[in-house]
């Protein structure tokens, strides 16, 4: 790594938007002192690297939102923003089909090392965000493949929650009213499966409402297409923030 290189980019960190924007897994850059981890170009390159075309769609819900954008800045095969240390997949030794020798064997100073080196940063710089501004919810960016170990996926659009099932239960209703995209809740993961950490850390452990937004990748593999994704959602996401806003009104005129 260089002095200059952060784990963290911060977009529009002055929006005034009601919403604070994660993409973890935004990047497929691999920072030193790791290298390419001894992986093949094309692995490196595939979605086990980075959640193809999320930080697109992440930028594009920032632009239209006015809203900041924390995002990750090197590979999840380097460490999964994503995840505590504790996790197997914080730093996998095998991503579905492809083997990563260098996260083979590493030993417990090795993953805390990483960790300290990426995960602690970007998640100070996220809960920096949050903790300098009045925001009504966050929201994470995900993207999943098509097929995946060899069973072909038919949710298009998944909205993800952790205990709080507000917003995504509102995104969803919203989602399925226009009917262009088959969408579901808590696909094609759930809290179960370990993808909900951020949610949790930074969201509802601050009594902030949370919501992931899964999309399937081959909806959004260039940036015109992801472009056109974040306008898609936006109906979704109001929907969301709308159900989370009115609880909280309905909240606070009940302890006056």
């Amino acid at each position: 790594m260089t002095d200059s290189w952060t784990a963290a980019e911060v977009t529009r960190a002055e929006g005034q938007g009601p919403v604070v924007l994660v993409c973890e897994h935004a990047s497929r850059a691999f920072p030193q002192p790791w290298g390419d981890l001894g992986l093949s170009a094309e692995a490196a390159a595939s979605h086990a690297a980075w959640d193809i075309g999320a930080l697109d769609v992440a930028r594009a819900l920032a632009a239209l939102l006015d809203s900041p954008l924390v995002a990750g800045t090197a590979s999840r095969l380097v460490y999964d923003l994503n995840r505590p240390l504790e996790a197997p997949d914080a730093i996998p030794a095998k991503s579905e089909i492809y083997d990563i020798p260098g996260n083979a064997g590493l030993s417990a100073p090795e993953r805390a090392l990483r960790h300290r080196a990426l995960h602690d940063p970007f998640h100070a710089t996220l809960a920096e965000v949050i903790a300098g501004r009045t925001s009504d919810a966050l929201v994470t960016i995900h993207s999943f493949t098509p097929v995946y170990r060899g069973v072909r996926r038919e949710v298009e659009l998944g909205f993800l929650h952790h205990a709080d099932a507000r917003m995504a239960e509102a995104a969803l209703a919203a989602e399925r009213a226009r009917g262009l995209y088959r969408a579901a809740l808590n696909e094609p993961y759930a809290a179960s499966d370990g993808v909900t950490y951020t949610l949790q850390k930074h969201g509802e452990a601050n009594g902030l409402p949370s919501l992931m937004i899964e999309i399937r990748n081959d909806l959004i593999d260039t940036p015109a297409r992801a472009r056109d994704m974040a306008v898609h959602l936006m109906p979704a996401l109001a929907a969301a923030i709308a159900a989370v806003t009115a609880a909280g009104a309905e909240d606070r005129q009940a302890a006056e």
